[in-house]
């Protein structure tokens, strides 16, 4: 896996000790989109963002599916991995720990987040979610001790029904993870509150 394999973005961080954050971008977006937020919710922190590989309608994802919510399973697990060793491949370009790296993703960024946390357990031990639902259901148990959680919901999310995201935080805390469950009096579009929350979780 080369780093070149994703077109992506790296801004360095502008303090030794600043974490890098991982940008995993929603539906229809790319490499730019989260910088911003980034920027806005770690101010010191570096920022890695890569572009998904999947095409839907000409619209940028981490991973295909086959209906609203409806995930293919096969092409999820494939892209998971292949994220992953892209994930440690640049950690190794561009000098930085896995044990720094914060994962920031966003709806469809966000599942793939979560998809990197179920198949791949430690290697990214900080994670904020907004608007993510559980990719899929583990078939075996994992072992998140020692990874932290924000999942950032919205109360009135017309993409992702309530139980689902209490499911998602369930099944992470079964798991051994410390997860924050926020809800947000919003829907599935992202608010300065979330922004706010996510700034004071990755400072704390």
């Amino acid at each position: 896996m080369l780093t070149t394999d994703f077109i992506h973005r790296y801004i360095a961080p502008t303090s030794p000790d600043a974490p890098t954050l991982l940008l995993l971008h929603g539906t229809g977006g790319n490499e730019d989109s989260l910088l911003d937020i980034g920027r806005q919710i770690a101010p010191e922190a570096g920022l890695l963002s890569p572009r998904g590989k999947v095409l839907e309608n000409g619209h940028p994802r981490f991973f295909r599916r086959l209906a609203e919510g409806v995930f293919d399973h096969e092409d999820l697990l494939a892209r998971t991995h292949e994220l992953a060793a892209w994930i440690e491949a640049a950690a190794e370009t561009y000098h930085f720990e896995n044990g720094q790296v914060v994962a920031v993703g966003y709806s469809n960024g966000a599942n793939a987040a979560a998809s990197l946390l179920l198949l791949h357990p430690g290697l990214v031990r900080r994670v904020v979610l907004f608007r993510a639902l559980l990719p899929f259901t583990p078939e075996a148990p994992i072992d998140l001790t020692g990874t932290r959680v924000l999942v950032l919901a919205g109360r009135n999310d017309n993409l992702i029904p309530a139980v689902q995201a209490e499911q998602l935080a369930t099944v992470l805390q079964a798991s051994g993870a410390e997860v924050d469950l926020n809800w947000q009096p919003t829907d599935h579009r992202l608010s300065s509150a979330d922004f706010r929350a996510a700034q004071a979780w990755i400072a704390g």
